[in-house]
């Protein structure tokens, strides 16, 4: 009998034809189709926050049914395609938080706003102590993204206009929109690679000459100014860094888009749709691993034909009618395109055949639970890339510290921390009792590796039903 062509020994002996051939899955060639192993895919971690919160009646589970036996909630409904691939954690919050309509400035850093006697005090966000080192070997660090212009300062995300923050407490800006997005990763540099070099080394020149002076002045400056310097300087070295990674890049075209370049009049719902689309080819591209997105309301609400305010609709306790309806479209619509990104990264393969989903956490959620109310802040965590449990229900202590969970997928996610904001401790995976998601002795039922429920956890939810 003559061997087949799916045979090992026929391709062996075929090596001449093989080389013309495409390397078929289905013909067993997976595996020596390169010499080289494919190296495992990198964490990554996305942050996609919203201001004005939710309508707690419909958006948060039954806190007596903890686990994966809870009931969807209405405007959670979109979702129920991904019900297994998500969790809700309730309970968490801010403590430092006192402004009702802040609801991004320091959802991801924790911060006391009146610290060192300060009235908009802030620290580095979550995001960017990933970017110090997820970032290191992708073009960007991180990738901040806004609303279209429109929004800029009407979506109730509290001063600076952004989620994301530097060491120094400062805003980083980003991209607004999704055109100036897809032209910051795919966009074409026509400029001759010489002047690009003299540039870069005008730019490097100029902070040489501003940092020279910066430090004679030092020696002049009583401690408070010094401090204030400090901060000066490490605004330079941050600017030294984005100047260094962009020599390495120098004469580097970005990778092709593997989506159409958007349309300039997108707004509200298709704009969030289409920026979900281009967060997909950014790690598709694996041009940055870490990104934050300060999502529209006021637009969205616009787009699915909702006249209140956002500031309207988050005082629907009060107001009801169309501000309960108002708010219950907008929860719902948000679902729905978080559906969308959740498909997205489950379709999207990475190079060893796995899914963008299995190597990256989805956080969604805002500071502000609804109205002025800023404890159980809306917790959404998805994705496979920090271990986190996913299809449960977890009900954590009142008010347990949100910052301790972004110390949790920090630290899963590979990120060398052992504190952020106003973290109650360090997490463990292979110790959980030192879990800061409970603060106590017991293990939580977040990592993947737990129980489900442990017998004071138990104790703690009769008590609290009580």
């Amino acid at each position: 009998m003559q061997p087949g062509m799916n045979t090992r020994r026929h391709f062996l002996r075929s090596s001449s034809a093989l080389i013309a051939l495409p390397f078929l899955e289905s013909l067993g060639f997976r595996r020596f189709a390169s010499a080289a192993p494919i190296a495992p895919p990198p964490k990554r971690l996305l942050f996609l926050g919203f201001g004005w919160g939710v309508t707690e009646e419909i958006w948060y589970p039954d806190i007596r049914t903890p686990g994966d036996a809870y009931t969807l909630p209405e405007a959670l409904q979109p979702l129920a395609a991904h019900k297994n691939d998500f969790s809700i954690l309730q309970g968490l919050w801010n403590r430092n938080s006192d402004e009702g309509h802040d609801g991004s400035s320091r959802w991801l850093t924790g911060a006391d706003r009146h610290a060192m006697g300060l009235t908009a005090f802030n620290s580095i966000s979550a995001d960017q102590v990933a970017a110090g080192q997820l970032g290191l070997e992708t073009r960007f660090n991180s990738l901040q993204i806004n609303p279209n212009q429109t929004e800029r300062e009407i979506s109730g995300d509290g001063h600076g206009g952004s989620m994301a923050w530097d060491p120094s407490g400062k805003p980083l800006g980003g991209e607004f929109g999704p055109v100036a997005l897809f032209k910051r990763l795919f966009a074409q540099d026509n400029t001759p690679l010489e002047k690009q070099q003299a540039m870069l080394a005008k730019g490097q020149s100029v902070l040489d000459t501003v940092l020279e002076n910066a430090r004679q002045l030092q020696g002049q400056l009583g401690k408070d100014d010094n401090e204030k310097l400090g901060e000066y300087f490490e605004s330079i070295r941050n600017i030294e860094t984005r100047l260094g990674k962009e020599k390495n890049w120098l004469g580097k075209q970005p990778p092709k888009a593997p989506v159409a370049e958007p349309e300039a009049s997108l707004l509200g719902f298709e704009e969030i749709k289409m920026t979900y689309a281009l967060m997909v080819a950014a790690m598709q591209t694996d041009s940055t691993r870490v990104m934050t997105y300060r999502q529209p309301v006021e637009t969205l609400l616009r787009s699915i034909g909702v006249k209140v305010t956002g500031h309207g609709i988050s005082h629907y306790i009060a107001s009801k009618g169309e501000h309960l309806d108002g708010s219950q479209r907008r929860d719902q619509a948000q679902s729905q395109l978080l559906a969308h990104l959740l498909a997205r990264l489950k379709s999207t393969k990475e190079a060893d055949g796995t899914s963008l989903f299995d190597h990256c956490t989805v956080v969604y959620g805002s500071n502000i639970r609804t109205g002025h109310l800023l404890d159980n802040s809306p917790t959404l965590v998805s994705g496979r890339g920090a271990g986190i449990q996913l299809g449960k229900n977890l009900v954590l202590p009142k008010n347990t510290p949100l910052c301790n969970l972004w110390l949790t997928l920090l630290q899963r996610s590979g990120v060398k921390v052992d504190k952020h904001g106003d973290s109650t401790g360090p997490s463990n995976p292979s110790s959980p009792e030192r879990s800061p998601l409970l603060n106590s002795h017991e293990p939580l039922p977040l990592y993947a590796s737990s129980p489900t429920l442990s017998p004071r956890y138990r104790n703690f939810l009769r008590l609290r039903r009580s």
